[in-house]
């Protein structure tokens, strides 16, 4: 039985525009140095160009080489419902147990599991995560979380590709659904600061924004003098996973 490398990363967790996006891929550990030899690193490091022939090629090598990915795409509205229950925090502990919850129903193998924390404390984010996976189908296996873990491993930096990619791409969408420009959807972005203006209208902000974000409800206050609408708390779950 061979052994599998799996690594998860996630990309959109601060901005205050579009989706939080989790990316998981899964490897045999013979074929790690493949992912090296393609230049794959932590998606910050690549060019939108590069990065996209990095997930175009990784899908060539699906079926000769059976290698796995997930991606697991959290709306804004569930954002804000989590926000005010148990937190981001939490909600990355669910979507990353979302992703080795669908990996499981594709792979029996062992596997060696390694995250990008998403906490201060890294095994407490592993314990968490652990905790969610459905009767633990993988013998003699280990999962393991550490900060930067894209600029360190392989797998976990093609993770970080997949939910960037995918992340860029919704993007994309939403500034054909609106007919301009939304930037990259970061609050540090002037380019989205520019537009926040024209998707903060009443009744409601534009279903793409993250209400609880601190930037929007002061967009609302600037433009309205009143406290922004609390969003209706039931969970659009929006996610895709492979």
């Amino acid at each position: 039985m061979k052994m599998w490398r799996v690594g998860l990363d996630e990309a959109g967790r601060g901005p205050c525009l579009g989706p939080l996006v989790v990316g998981l891929c899964a490897v045999p550990i013979n074929d790690v140095a493949l992912l090296v030899e393609a230049g794959v690193k932590d998606s910050k490091d690549l060019s939108i160009k590069k990065r996209r022939e990095l997930v175009d090629w990784y899908k060539q090598q699906m079926d000769s080489r059976e290698w796995k990915y997930v991606v697991n795409i959290c709306s804004p509205q569930r954002i804000d419902a989590a926000l005010s229950k148990d937190g981001l925090n939490i909600l990355e502990v669910d979507l990353f147990a979302e992703c080795l919850n669908s990996l499981s129903q594709q792979l029996s193998e062992n596997v060696s599991i390694l995250a990008d924390a998403c906490d201060v404390n890294p095994q407490r984010f592993t314990d968490r995560i652990i905790a969610r996976i459905r009767n633990w189908p993988w013998q003699q296996s280990e999962m393991d979380s550490i900060h930067k873990a894209d600029s360190i491993d392989p797998v976990v930096g093609m993770s970080s590709i997949f939910a960037k990619v995918t992340r860029d791409e919704m993007i994309e969408e939403i500034s054909q659904q609106v007919g301009f420009s939304v930037g990259s959807g970061y609050p540090s972005d002037p380019n989205t600061q520019k537009i926040l203006g024209q998707l903060v209208t009443s009744p409601l902000p534009h279903s793409e924004l993250r209400w609880s974000w601190a930037t929007i409800k002061n967009k609302w206050m600037e433009k309205y003098e009143t406290p922004p609408p609390i969003r209706n708390e039931s969970i659009n779950v929006q996610k895709t996973l492979f």
